[in-house]
């Protein structure tokens, strides 16, 4: 049996990110706590067969790759930055071309950065109803940070850390039951 995984993705596509550097944390968190192994990749990562796809088969051999760690991931944390009230237009491109019944019960934790407060709402009004569709299970913490929340790029607000904690215990009960589970099956 393979050690479980968590993969981050973010939806940002410059660097350095805060978005990522938000993803990452938050992945290295749970991946800690649970003895996962771990990875995090965003949209540059995918590289440039990205915006001409139509479909999975239209992805280059390096974006294929980063949709099946995300696909056979144990759970996923995805973050978007905030773009005029929701997530950049290429994150939703990219899981627009993902199999509607892929991400079925898979624990997903939602994350999203802005530059202000006024913003906080896109996980639950615009990450949440997406991964809704896709019948994921959007484990009830969701994380949101702003730009007062970062010093030099950083984390730095105590405030969010602790709110990380609360959902990564999220995490904790969402594999936990899995877990049961299958052992019940077996």
């Amino acid at each position: 049996m393979t050690n479980p995984a968590i993969v981050g993705f973010s939806g940002n596509f410059t660097r350095p990110s805060k978005t990522r550097g938000f993803v990452d944390h938050i992945v290295t968190e749970i991946a800690g706590r649970y003895g996962l192994t771990a990875s995090t990749h965003d949209i540059v990562d995918l590289g440039p067969s990205l915006g001409n796809a139509k479909g999975t088969r239209d992805l280059d051999v390096q974006a294929r790759a980063i949709l099946e760690r995300i696909l056979a991931a144990d759970v996923l944390v995805v973050g978007s930055p905030t773009y005029k009230g929701s997530y950049t237009g290429l994150f939703k491109h990219f899981f627009d071309l993902v199999d509607p019944a892929a991400l079925r019960g898979k624990p997903m934790l939602l994350a999203a950065t802005g530059g202000g407060d006024r913003h906080a709402l896109i996980v639950e009004h615009q990450l949440r109803p997406l991964f809704g569709f896709f019948e994921a299970l959007a484990l009830p913490t969701a994380l949101y940070a702003s730009e007062k929340d970062f010093v030099d790029g950083v984390l730095a607000s105590e405030a969010i850390r602790a709110r990380i904690g609360l959902a990564v215990d999220d995490v904790g009960l969402a594999l936990f039951g899995r877990q049961r589970a299958r052992i019940a099956a077996e």
